[in-house]
């Protein structure tokens, strides 16, 4: 072996070999190891080769005419004056379709077509095919006049306490329906409708349950609250200019709190009952009352005729009497031999009359004999 001078060889166990990156090829002088992909090649770039169609795209964006070396238009357009008249009728096609697509406005039977310029009214539009000044001149807003809208309290679900006139609370579930009347004070006057209608809804129930008694909301007065509601509601709207109608309010639950629901239902019942009783009394007063008019219209009749004939009507009135006495006693008919009595349908004892009894003649007296005790 010769070794060179200032050179000492390691043993193989030691030999360290230089790092090599993905791209690199080392100390491989064959080329055969993994090459950098963005490297010229060893041999050059080939002449032969074709540009891409990336690199002609960039090349004719950037203004280059390419192999035949024509004006400088973008892409395959020609330049100069065919260019600007091309993007010109361009521009004027866009144009013409937006404004026929701004400018024609088809207004559905239920609607109706708030018209602004600028942002300011300038008219309402009818159902059918309307046309306008093309956008942003002209803004058509469209309005559903017939839509039946229903806001739901609470909403979500859950209590809903309110306060009545007897210092009671109640939990009470209702919906309000409401439409547009005016599209105009609609679209300009309120700028959250839905709000406004809920937040009037809300005020205008509390209002009136607060002048009802728990009973009246519970039971009979729910009719009343629905109107009252109803009635104070279009007063703020109309006052508002809001353009809405309201077409109803319905209460779909009124009981107590949940907490005391079974105490309420108890005593519910008891006034029910109460109300029952009484109802009695009164219709069993009506006939007590009834028949005393009766007897007394009756009296004054037997007066007026006692008044013409006084001794006539007074022996009336005793065999009439007797009658009614007799009718409902026993009677005991006693009839003497020879004469058929008069017998009514009533239930009668007949006595016969009565035997007289021979009597007996007495037997005479037989002395008895006398023992002598003396003979």
């Amino acid at each position: 072996m010769i070794q060179l001078p200032g050179r000492r060889s390691r043993p193989p166990v030691l030999a360290v070999e230089p790092p090599k990156g993905p791209w690199s090829q080392g100390d491989d002088p064959s080329g055969t190891g993994p090459r950098n992909p963005w490297a010229v090649p060893p041999g050059g770039r080939r002449g032969g080769a074709k540009p891409s169609a990336l690199d002609e795209f960039l090349k004719k964006a950037r203004g280059g005419g390419g192999d035949g070396g024509g004006g400088g238009g973008f892409g395959n357009l020609p330049g100069g004056a065919n260019a600007r008249t091309l993007w010109a009728i361009g521009a004027g096609l866009v144009l013409v379709a937006w404004v026929g697509v701004t400018s024609i406005h088809p207004i559905g039977p239920q609607e109706r077509g708030v018209v602004t310029y600028f942002g300011r009214y300038v008219g309402t539009l009818d159902p059918g095919i309307q046309v306008t000044l093309p956008a942003p001149i002209a803004n058509v807003d469209k309005v559903d006049v017939q839509a039946i809208r229903t806001e739901d309290f609470p909403d979500g679900g859950g209590e809903n306490l309110m306060l009545t006139r007897d210092q009671n609370i109640i939990d009470l579930a209702y919906s309000v329906r409401w439409s547009i009347a005016d599209p105009v004070d609609f679209a300009f006057q309120i700028a959250e409708p839905r709000g406004t209608v809920r937040a009037t809804a809300e005020s205008a129930m509390r209002e009136v349950v607060a002048n009802v008694t728990l009973d009246e909301a519970l039971t009979t007065g729910r009719q009343q609250i629905e109107a009252e509601v109803q009635q104070r509601m279009q007063q703020i709207l109309d006052e508002y200019n809001a353009g809405i109608r309201i077409q109803g309010v319905g209460i779909k639950q009124a009981d107590p709190p949940e907490r005391v629901n079974d105490a309420f239902k108890d005593v519910t019942a008891a006034q029910q009952e109460s109300i029952a009783f009484r109802n009695q009394a009164q219709s069993y007063a009506q006939q007590v009352i009834a028949r005393a008019e009766g007897e007394a219209a009756q009296f004054d009749k037997v007066y007026e005729q006692y008044r013409l004939a006084p001794e006539v009507t007074r022996r009336r009135m005793y065999y009439e009497t007797m009658e009614a006495v007799l009718a409902r006693s026993d009677k005991t008919i006693v009839e003497p031999s020879n004469v058929v009595p008069y017998l009514s349908g009533q239930p009668t004892r007949r006595l016969a009359e009565p035997q007289v009894t021979q009597p007996q003649p007495q037997q005479p007296v037989q002395p008895q004999p006398q023992s002598g005790g003396g003979q």
